[in-house]
This record gives structure tokens, sequence and C-alpha cells, in this order.
């Protein structure tokens, strides 16, 4: 988890070399010698104040002290802390205003975002169902066929759950003959998910109503007659609903037509708080499937239930969480799965119930060169998606594991979908790239062709923009993959306003993908970078593994030479280069910018777990221990201690204008996370550009926001960089319209 070993010696070695690659001088003259910006407010800055207290932890003999632990409140109900937001986003929107370029933005990604979009269609017994946004709408609207060229019919629209948007669709759930479907909705932006039921041909809702679910779909018994289902217990009288504890799930039936009072309790173990229960119903009806975790690692006991047998007890199949057990399908006892055991980069085996034992197991398709992500078992072939260098490629095999083809792609991208049931003899996927807007196929499986069917119209030319990959060493030597998109032509003369992205943690990989956002950077001449850090799941789990827990510190120093190669190539300066990320990915930001304050000119943490010792004690933090460790062992404490970037902010540095943006209703990342951080940077930061913190209400973690929401922040994000940055992009006047963060609480 990123040890502290030579890091004072590391950074002025690296501070060197900076300054060297960027021109004559140090860095401290160079940075004394920049323009800087006008002196927009008194130094310094009035930002609001937050009554600090004299709380200390002792965590091993070090007492670390915490002056802003209030600013933990649930920011909904603690009115000195919801007085401190009303506060920091008057300040935040004072300042945005004064960008001339501000309202010029929004105009131009508005009209860039106003394009029809749609999901790929998925196959639901009889029926087609897509979601499409006709451009603007809040909400993506869920629509169902007859047949592909048949006329779609609304079958959900979440425009009607909330008069503001924040409603959104969380969760569906079909029946496998598709008559009925379940679909889950999240207010505000929250986690905890309502089920609700419809029937499919008349588009009625049922009167069953599920609640306190997070995590969870609902697994239909092929007759519909119920389903399985995890929950939670509602929380405790004072209790935060946003801030609790989520522990002690369980796994119950539900038999339609009836109460959740009356629900049936199936599964749990009180004795394993952090145990998580996913439950699925075979294909053939015969099976209930369970899956075991405890945390975020890809690692998982797998039980399972003969349901042709009522009263049949739970059987364990695998009983430890050594490795990944991905139920694909089966045949009679005969389970397939998708399986990293010893083979970090994963494969298919099968296992038969009678003979469960290792020893029995076969190997269907072997670990190939590259990363398996998925499989699917459609038309009796196994749909295997592997990443090559972060981008997806789709190899079919038959149900023996022999190869029947590879799926074409138009160019180097991310493909998503390839789901059905096994009798289908088609399926659908979406694929996307960073200049290649969102389309959607069918593809025939039986003769390998895939059929365009929607291709998002976005007023841009794609020609006029090429991504590179790249691969750059990091400060170990290792070979770490990097996206570089841009206006074709731009001259690397070091003076490219430069936007580098990163995540780096929990397995999951970042792959190319359309943004309006950074189109509309690229726009105003702005390079847009994607860094391919370990902690990820672009290479397999040694990949993962090699930036956790002790060996976090390997994120960021990836995430910092890649800055550092975006220099010596001359793409950008430290006065042209921003970073931004969100979740893990805003701990990586605010770890890198006070570790190299120096390399940066802007910071845009979004939603980050920024302190590091505490992240464990809210909602499903503790989930986390898997990929940070805990401040509660020793020697992952010092790791961590060493990297956290709360922790690690310096009275009297100068540290880049930085941007926190959070939303008050994150029950993932809890706001307090970025509240502290902010309070304590406004608190340290020596210099002319400001530290800024915009919460947005109503909305939480990200998934659900309404668009108005997602054009606003990302105004805000690009008139931030544009402002900071020193740019001069060439607009169109537009008329102002209203002020995109909320001046208060409301």
């Amino acid at each position: 988890m990123g040890i502290k070993r030579g890091i004072a010696a590391l950074t002025a070695v690296l501070v060197a070399s900076s300054a060297a690659l960027a021109g004559d001088g140090s860095v401290e003259k160079r940075l004394k010698d920049a323009p800087q910006p006008p002196k927009e407010f008194p130094l310094p800055i009035p930002y609001p104040v937050f009554p600090e207290s004299d709380v200390a932890d002792d965590y091993h003999g070090t007492k670390v002290p915490d002056v802003f632990r209030g600013l933990e409140g649930d920011a909904t109900t603690d009115p000195l802390v919801a007085d401190w937001v009303q506060g920091q986003n008057k300040l935040t929107n004072t300042i945005l205003r004064r960008i001339p370029e501000r309202e010029t933005i929004r105009a131009r990604l508005t009209k860039l975002w106003d394009y029809e979009r749609y999901s790929a269609p998925s196959k639901q017994g009889k029926y087609y169902v897509f979601s499409k946004n006709s451009g603007l709408q809040p909400q993506s609207v869920l629509y169902v066929q007859d047949s592909l060229s048949s006329e779609p019919r609304v079958l959900l629209d979440p425009n009607n759950f909330s008069t503001d948007g924040t409603v959104a669709l969380a969760g569906l759930s079909f029946t496998m003959d598709g008559s009925l479907v379940a679909y889950g909705t999240s207010s505000g932006g929250s986690d905890w998910v309502q089920w609700q039921f419809r029937d499919v041909a008349t588009g009625k809702d049922l009167p069953d109503v599920l609640k306190w679910t997070k995590f969870t779909s609902p697994a239909w018994l092929p007759d519909n007659s119920g389903f399985y289902y995890g929950r939670f217990e509602a929380p405790k009288e004072g209790e935060s609903k946003l801030q609790s504890l989520n522990k002690f799930q369980k796994l119950y039936f539900h038999k339609m037509g009836t109460e959740q009072a009356a629900d049936v309790l199936v599964y749990e173990r009180p004795d394993q708080p952090d145990w998580q229960f996913g439950a699925g119903v075979t294909e053939d009806g015969n099976y209930l499937i369970i899956g075991v975790s405890k945390g975020t690692d890809d690692k998982n006991m797998l039980l399972y239930q003969d349901l042709k047998t009522p009263g049949s007890k739970i059987e364990t199949l695998i009983g430890d969480f050594s490795a990944e057990y991905s139920f694909i399908g089966n045949d009679g006892g005969v389970f397939y799965f998708k399986n990293n055991l010893r083979t970090p980069k994963a494969r298919v085996i099968a296992i038969d119930t009678k003979n469960p034992a290792e020893e029995n197991w076969k190997v269907v398709i072997p670990a190939a060169e590259n990363v398996l992500q998925g499989v699917s078992l459609v038309n009796n072939q196994f749909v295997c998606s592997y990443l090559k260098d972060a981008a997806t490629q789709v190899r079919i095999f038959d149900i023996s594991g022999k190869p029947v083809r590879d799926v074409q792609f138009p160019t180097i991208g991310s493909a998503g979908g390839f789901g059905g049931l096994r009798t289908d003899t088609e399926t659908f996927y979406s694929f996307t790239s960073f200049t290649y807007p969102p389309s959607t196929y069918r593809y025939d499986l039986t003769t390998g062709e895939s059929t365009l069917l929607k291709q998002a119209k976005v007023e841009f030319n794609p020609s006029d923009y090429e991504t590179r990959q790249v691969f750059y060493s990091s400060k170990d030597g290792t070979r770490v993959p990097m996206f570089i998109t841009s206006k074709k032509g731009i001259k690397l003369d070091g003076t490219n306003p430069t936007l580098l992205y990163g995540y780096g943690g929990f397995n999951i990989p970042v792959t190319p993908a359309f943004s309006v956002a950074n189109l509309g950077w690229m726009e105003m001449g702005g390079v847009y970078a994607s860094a391919n850090l370990r902690g990820g799941g672009e290479y397999g789990e040694e990949w993962h593994k090699a930036g956790t827990k002790l060996r976090k510190q390997n994120v960021f120093d990836d995430f910092i030479s890649a800055a550092e190669y975006l220099i010596s190539e001359r793409y950008t300066s430290p006065e042209k280069l921003a970073i931004m990320g969100g979740s893990n990915g805003g701990l990586l930001v605010g770890a890198a910018m006070t570790q190299r304050p120096d390399l940066f000119a802007v910071a845009i943490p979004i939603v980050g777990v920024m302190d590091m010792l505490r992240f464990h004690k809210f909602t499903i933090g503790w989930a986390w221990k898997d990929d940070y460790g805990s401040s509660e062992d020793a020697e992952e404490f010092k790791a961590i201690y060493a990297y956290s970037p709360l922790h690690n902010l310096k009275d009297g540095v100068k540290y880049p204008a930085t941007l926190v943006m959070t939303g008050d209703h994150d029950d993932r990342v809890v706001p307090g996370h970025s509240f502290k951080f902010a309070a304590r940077l406004q608190q340290a930061h020596k210099g002319y550009a400001p530290v800024l913190c915009r919460i947005d209400v109503r909305a939480g973690h990200g998934a659900g926001k309404p668009t108005d929401k997602i054009i606003a922040e990302a105004t805000d994000r690009i008139a931030f960089m544009v402002k900071y940055l020193g740019m001069k992009p060439t607009l169109p006047a537009v008329p102002p319209v209203a002020p995109s963060v909320p001046d208060g609480n409301k």
C-alpha cells in the first residue's frame, strides 16, 4: 500500500528531472517566474470556516489529529455541515461565474450532448428491450419491441419518477419468459434501491415492493412465482441511512403477491457480518447458485441448492476465498465457471458437482496471453471477452472449448454486451472508442456477421482527431500503457493544455470510451490522456495485486510517471497539466498532488477516498480493505498513512488549483472524505490559485445523475481548467444561463 521508502530522495530526483525536461532552471524558479493569475480575491481567499476539534486517534502508538472530524456529519441532516456546504457552494459558484468562457462552454457541451443515444438491445423472452435518450432527457427511457423492426413502446420512463430527475432507474431483472420485469429505483444517487414490478405486456405495476436493498438483483424462478434477493436491515433509529455500515446481508425468497415482511430467509451467516450473497437460478431452473463474497476482491465461495428436490439443503461447492468462481452455465450437475485459481489471467473450467475435488476439474478454455474479462454461454457457445493492452477482443468457442472465430470490431476500442440464453442464436453488443461514438450491433452467432443497428450522430468529425497508445516506464521500470487523444497535428512543444486521467484500483480496467466532455475539451485544443495503472484489471490479477495494500504506492508512481512522460515528450508542461479521477481515482489525484504538487497546475479529485485511516467506518467502505488494507493493521497503517491525501497536506505548500467535487447523497464514498480534504487543503495551501469544493445536492456517487447535472459538472470542470491552465480558446458568444452550482443546500 505505498510505503514511504525513499520518497524524499525520489522527489528530489524527479523534481530535478522535470525541471530539465521543461526548461532551464529549477522548478522553484520556473514557478516563481511563471505568470500569476489575477488576484480576484484578497489573500487568503475567504474560505468558509468550520469549527476545529481537538480529536486525535492513536494508531499503534502514533497520535493522528483529526481537526475536521465534524465534517463527517451527514450534510442532509446536520445543520453545521449543511451551512458549511452552502458556504462552499456560494464561494465556488462566485469564482466559477467569473470565468468568461464558462457559459460558452456550457452552451457547446449542451449542443454536443443533444444526440440520440441507445443501449444495445437485449432479448427478454419474446421481447427486445433497449434504452434510449433523445438527447437532453434527464434519464434514459426503457423501450420494448415485439421484433427488431416493430414500433417500440415505452416500458419504463424514469423521467416520471420525480420532478427533478434525481430518481433514477438502478437495476432491471426480467423473468426468463420476459413477461415480468423487476425494476429498481435510486433516489438522489444513493446506493439504496427500492424494487417494484411491472407486467411487460400491459405496462402496469404489480403491488409488490421491496426496500432496503443494495448490491443485489432479483433471481427469478422459471415459473415467475418468486425470486431470490439479498437485503440489509433497515438503519436503526437515529442512524443516517447515508452513512451507517452495510453489514449482515441476508438472502431471502420473495413470493409474488405477498408483503416483504413475509419473505422467507434462505441463507444468513450471523457469524460473518462481512459476507455478502449474490443469487442466481440456472437456465434449466434446477439449481440456485449462491456466490459468497466478503469484500471487493474477485474471490468468492460458491454454494448451491437443488431446486428439483423441495427442502434440499444448501451445499458448499467452493468453501474458501482462494479465487474467483464466476458462474457461466451448466449441463445438469456440471457447472461452468470463469476461474483464476493459480491462473491470473483466468480460464473456463467445468466442475462436476458429483465429483467436485480439484483434481477432477476440467479445463474447457485454458488461460490465454490476454486477460479473460467475461464469459457468456449463448447459442451453446462460450463468448469470451478479453483485454489486449486495455482494448476489447472477443473470441467464440464451442461447448468443448474449440475456437470458432473472433468478433471483428471497427477499430481499437471497448465492446460490451454479448448476453442471452443458451438457446439464442443472436446476441447484441455496443462498441465505442475515444473518437468513436457508441454504436450498437446485432451479432449472428451462426454466421459470425455483425449488423449495425444504431450509431450515435454527434456533431463532430472523428477524422479531425487521433488516438495514440504509448508505453512508458514507471519508477520501478514497469511498462505501463497510456492512450493519448487529441486533434491531429498538434505541436509537441510543451504548450498543450493536457488532462491526465487515471483510476488504478479494484481490478477495474480503464478502456477506450467516448465522452462528450472530453470531446468538448479537445475541441478547445486540449489533450486527453488516460493511463492504465497497476491496481486495475488491464492485465489480470498480478497487475491488480501490484497496486494494492503495501504496494499501493505503485499506482501513484505509475500516474506520476505518466505525467513526466507527457512532459518529457513535449505534449505539455507542469503549467499546462491537469489531473482528474473519481472515487478510487479521486484518491489517486489526492495522493499525486500531495506527493508532487510541483508537477500539476490543476487537480480535480471527484468523490475521492481521502481519509485512508477511517474509510472503513462508513457504509460499504469496510469492503475496500481488500485493495487498501486497513489502519487497524500496524504494518498497513504505516503504508496508508504515508500516502493518505488528508494526512499528507503540509502548511505553506503551493498546491495546484484544486476543484474538489462530491455529492451530498453519496453513500458509497461518503462526502466527509471530500469535505475534510477540502477544508484542510484550504487551510494549508499557499498561492493565488483557489481551492474550491463543489458539492452537488441531491446527487450521489455518480450513478443515475440526470443529464443537466452531468452537463453542469462537466462545464465547471472544463471552465476551471481553462482558467487555471491559462487557456485562451476561441469560442462563440452565447447568452448567459443560470448558475450550475446551487447557491444553497436546497
